[in-house]
């Protein structure tokens, strides 16, 4: 009988390497491999040629769309796409204390009176805590079935069973471990057993399994990239401590449209959904106040309207401070270089902070017109034009270029009492019921600002 082999396999990647290293070689994390059993050549080679022969169909035939189970939460139904989907996987990603757990107890509240048993596993917390939870918010009536286990052997001896639970909750596949596996839980090799073994019950039982997975430093599923791509849907919470505001993010979806978002508010009794979060994220805007410019954004299906605020100062450091938050650095070092060298105005000497109201991220080049325009309204002193909203992405050669979705961001802001958009040149009839006002450059913003002409401002600059 041929000998298992032994690999070292880096936790934060999960690639192989044939010895130790102190570096991994794929992507450069220091420490992270540990060594593994696989399985040898010959064991693999021998199975596959005793494989069965499986049948190949045709790409047509008669699909049809699959069921839906409503959770009860309206946001959570519309980042998923309509509804949970029997059998799929779900993994819900999120910074500590950012409200996994509560929106997970929310919805198996919501879900075991009409659709039947939902069974919560925690690997983190014990029972009594979890009836404390339930206790403030409200759900200690709701039939769900509570466990707190951490070995996939004895949660699937429990559920797995012909009438299997409709949901699933694991809390969280960071704590779960497989017998027979000599690693630590929470390591590539019992990650991936794990996710496995559940996501294999699942598609067998029809029952919808929800994942809560730790994240990293960086914002990311902590473990290897390959737990991303098992499950059904990738959901992720952000949102900051601060802000009462949580915001629940589709990065992928097999059953519905990705980067599909929604918008919850913390509260005592638990997260509440925002059905109209544009009117939120602009409650405590202040008209007339130079450096905010709001913004007419799209986050997946859904038209968004937010307020971007800026603040320029003059610097007196070698190296003038760049502070975002929000949105990204990057881009907005190359709008600073545009501003600079077609509008004329002088960056360099300049410290700018820039920041998203509420909380949000923005991930569209569709701001780069509201950023502009917050940072030119406060250089030059004066406020953004009243009751206007902007979108539109800005190139390198000071061009502004135009982006989808005009109808749905012009309709949401004119039902906010917006009355006018600055927007990139349409080329066609713009939509009736909000004014338009169309920039070609990114030179024009300055005029529409109320600022001096680009070759006066270059002058004085130089």
């Amino acid at each position: 009988m041929a000998k298992p082999q032994r690999t070292h396999v880096c936790q934060s990647c999960g690639a192989a390497h044939a010895k130790w290293a102190g570096r991994c070689d794929d992507c450069g994390a220091w420490n992270s491999l540990v060594e593994e059993t696989t399985a040898s050549p010959a064991a693999a080679a021998h199975g596959k040629a005793h494989g069965r022969r499986i049948e190949l169909v045709p790409l047509e035939g008669k699909s049809r769309p699959p069921p839906r189970l409503a959770s009860g939460i309206e946001e959570l139904d519309r980042v998923l796409g309509g509804g949970i989907v029997p059998g799929a996987a779900i993994l819900i990603g999120g910074d500590p204390g950012i409200g996994k757990s509560t929106l997970m107890l929310q919805a198996a509240a919501a879900l075991a009176a009409p659709e039947g048993e939902v069974a919560y596993v925690s690997g983190e917390e014990s029972v009594d805590q979890i009836r404390l939870r339930a206790l403030r918010l409200g759900l200690v009536q709701s039939p769900v079935r509570l466990a707190s286990a951490t070995s996939v052997g004895d949660v699937l001896a429990t559920v797995d069973h012909p009438k299997a639970p409709a949901l699933l909750i694991v809390d969280s596949i960071q704590t779960m471990w497989v017998d027979g596996l000599e690693q630590a839980p929470g390591t590539v090799t019992q990650l991936r057993a794990a996710a496995q073994a559940l996501i294999r019950f699942a598609k067998h039982r029809g029952t919808a399994l929800m994942l809560i997975g730790h994240v990293t430093k960086d914002g990311q599923i902590a473990g290897p990239r390959v737990l991303e791509h098992m499950v059904d849907a990738v959901l992720y919470f952000e949102g900051e401590r601060g802000h009462q505001f949580r915001i629940l993010r589709a990065v992928k979806n097999r059953f519905g449209p990705a980067n599909e978002i929604g918008v919850f508010e913390m509260a005592e009794a638990g997260l509440v959904p925002v059905p109209n979060p544009s009117a939120l994220f602009l409650a405590d805007r202040e008209d007339g106040v130079a450096g905010a410019a709001v913004f007419a954004g799209m986050e997946g299906s859904r038209p968004l309207l937010m307020e971007i605020q800026a603040l320029v100062a003059p610097s007196g450091l070698a190296t003038p401070r760049r502070a975002v938050v929000g949105w990204d650095g990057n881009r907005l070092a190359m709008l600073l270089a545009v501003l600079e060298a077609r509008c004329g105005l002088v960056m360099s000497t300049r410290d700018v902070y820039l920041n998203v109201a509420g909380g949000l991220r923005i991930q569209e080049p569709a701001a780069d017109l509201a950023v502009a325009a917050a940072i030119v309204s406060s250089e030059l002193g004066r406020a953004a034009p009243s009751g206007a909203v902007f979108f539109g992405e800005v190139g390198l050669a000071g061009e502004v270029r135009a982006v989808g979705h005009l109808e749905a961001r012009l309709k949401e802001a004119g039902k906010l009492g917006f009355s006018r958009a600055v927007v990139p040149r349409l080329g066609k009839e713009p939509p009736s019921g909000v004014e338009i006002a169309e920039l070609a450059r990114l030179a024009d913003l300055l005029g529409l600002m109320g600022g001096p002409p680009v070759r006066a401002a270059r002058l004085a600059a130089g």
